[in-house]
């Protein structure tokens, strides 16, 4: 076989399309392997680069290949889709993602380590339990107002809801039944994120970054794990403006003919790590708005703009403040939060 300087893989649960290059850009490999047949190839090619779309168990792969010498380069899809020429095959997957990682702007993902997918699954776990938690509570209450009981909204009335469903007797005993089977339901999965929670902030105390992070107003222990597990590597961005960006709470940019146009925030990116720092801005405007001391511009943001959106635009000054503490290693002082900024902005 002749030398190969890249591959590109299209990766699957049991079959795996392979697309080589050699340094002439002569096609010298197409083959279709299986996973057994796939590593003992690997483990026989001599050390080349190669590229995988970030997508499931990407990770995984990236590791082993590596722990074999080679050099991966992962690819998020929507940068490998626009080189697929035509159809859609396995194939032409591979032969975009060959095509791709020889271009000098394409971004790559960096690989990550076991323990920081450990750190992701127990949020990806505690993400799920709550969407759990909130579709049985809904369920309750929609069940309860069938018999004339209602509670007001919050987690923290449902409770008192369910004490009155067990102290009422008027209620059939069929239903009584299963109100109590739903409650018990309801209990176990609040003790698991009781205990998930635990978990999430033993693994805050010991991050040094996490803490830091945590100083940030409208970032707490939860925000400030996240933005820790899924950025392993800030340096990877430019500036913060690249940040705010990748986590979506940019502007939509549809300019053309010199006219500017932007739109609503993009939304790409994360959407857990967009919703947690939006949830935290939104806790400092309504502080704001209940006479609460806060920054003079946003203050002056407030009486030109709705709420809703300049809980976005904190959310993006948020965002930028903790990629500078993130690649800098400083740490938040009240004195000089608009400082940072002002940094990351040059």
């Amino acid at each position: 076989m002749e030398q190969i300087s890249r591959i590109g893989m299209d990766s699957s649960k049991h079959v795996f399309q392979l697309h080589g290059l050699d340094a002439g850009e002569k096609v010298v490999l197409r083959k279709k392997l299986r996973r057994k047949e796939m590593i003992a190839f690997y483990q026989k090619l001599p050390p080349t680069v190669i590229a995988i779309e970030a997508c499931g168990s990407s990770h995984h792969w990236a590791r082993l290949l590596q722990s074999f010498g080679h050099e991966v380069k992962l690819i998020p899809p929507q940068l490998s889709k626009p080189y697929v020429k035509r159809g859609k095959n396995d194939a032409a997957d591979a032969e975009a993602l060959c095509e791709a990682m020889s271009r000098p702007t394409m971004r790559f993902v960096p690989v990550k380590t076991a323990e920081q997918q450990a750190a992701l699954m127990l949020v990806g776990v505690r993400d799920r339990l709550i969407r759990n938690r909130t579709q049985l509570s809904n369920a309750l209450r929609g069940y309860a107002a069938e018999f004339g009981l209602t509670a007001a909204k919050g987690m923290a009335h449902l409770g008192p809801l369910l004490e009155r469903i067990r102290a009422d007797d008027s209620l059939p005993a069929l239903a009584r039944e299963l109100f109590a089977a739903q409650a018990e339901e309801y209990q176990q999965l609040q003790a698991q994120i009781d205990a998930v929670d635990a978990k999430l902030a033993a693994w805050h105390k010991t991050n040094e970054c996490s803490r830091r992070l945590a100083k940030i107003p409208g970032v707490g222990p939860i925000g400030a794990a996240l933005l820790q597990m899924k950025t392993p590597a800030p340096k990877l961005f430019r500036s913060g403006r690249q940040f705010a960006a990748w986590i979506g709470l940019t502007p939509r940019d549809h300019s053309t003919a010199g006219k500017v146009r932007l739109g609503v925030i993009t939304r790409a990116g994360d959407e857990a790590l967009r919703s947690v720092l939006v949830s935290g801005a939104t806790a400092v405007i309504q502080h704001v708005r209940r006479g609460g001391r806060a920054e003079p511009w946003i203050v002056e943001l407030l009486k030109r703009k709705p709420p809703k959106l300049a809980a976005v635009a904190l959310a993006n000054k948020t965002a930028r403040i903790a990629w500078k503490l993130m690649f800098t290693g400083e740490t938040y002082s009240v004195k000089s939060p608009c400082a940072a900024v002002s940094a990351v902005a040059a």
